[in-house]
This record gives structure tokens, C-alpha cells and sequence, in this order.
């Protein structure tokens, strides 16, 4: 899959491992955000995702419809859009959220 980053930070957070002031994490979830990309980039499909039990797939669904997300830690998750053009899976990342106010 083509990865595609929505946001500069987000781009910026997975080839030079730094985020501005505003977007800031710790290092352990930078670093497991890399694997996840990595993981997204080599995938050949969704389905490829499935094995990867630690990633919890899932396609989102009210005001988030038309996104997937996949866990960077249990209190991150990653949020994408999948796209296919000319054949090829296109995975645009939108954005890296806390989870630790989702489920209140």
C-alpha cells in the first residue's frame, strides 16, 4: 500500500521521529506509530492487517464513517482513509488520536 499523510506533522513524526510543540508524544509512541506505518506500507490489502491482533481493525462508524483505524498503543489509535486508483491501495493517514477520553 501507498502511504499518504494528510498533515505535515504526521509526515514529519514518521521520517524524522519529531512532532512541533502542538503534537507532541512520548518516544514509545512514536516509535510503535513507525512500526504501524511500516506495517500499513507493506500490507497488500486490509486484510493483511487481520492477523496483527495488537492492531484492532476496525472500520469507524457515526462521525467518523468512511475511516479506519488500526491501535499504535491501547491509548493511541491511528485513523486512515483506504482509497484504490489504478489498482493500487492508496492509505492516506489522517491523524494519531488519545484514546483515554473515548470511552468516558
Amino acid at each position: 500500500m501507498q502511504i499518504v499523510f494528510k498533515q505535515a506533522y504526521l509526515s514529519d513524526l514518521y521520517y524524522n521521529q519529531t512532532s512541533d510543540k502542538k503534537h507532541r508524544f512520548q518516544p514509545e509512541v512514536i516509535k510503535k506509530y513507525i512500526k504501524v506505518v511500516n506495517i500499513l506500507k507493506h500490507a497488500k490489502g486490509v486484510e493483511d492487517l487481520f492477523p496483527f491482533n495488537s492492531l484492532n481493525y476496525e472500520k469507524l462508524s457515526g462521525d467518523k464513517a468512511g475511516k479506519e483505524s488500526v491501535r499504535v498503543t491501547d491509548k493511541y489509535r491511528l485513523e486512515f482513509i483506504t482509497e484504490r486508483s489504478d489498482g493500487e491501495i492508496i492509505v492516506t493517514v489522517c491523524n494519531i488520536l488519545e484514546l483515554s477520553n473515548h470511552y468516558q
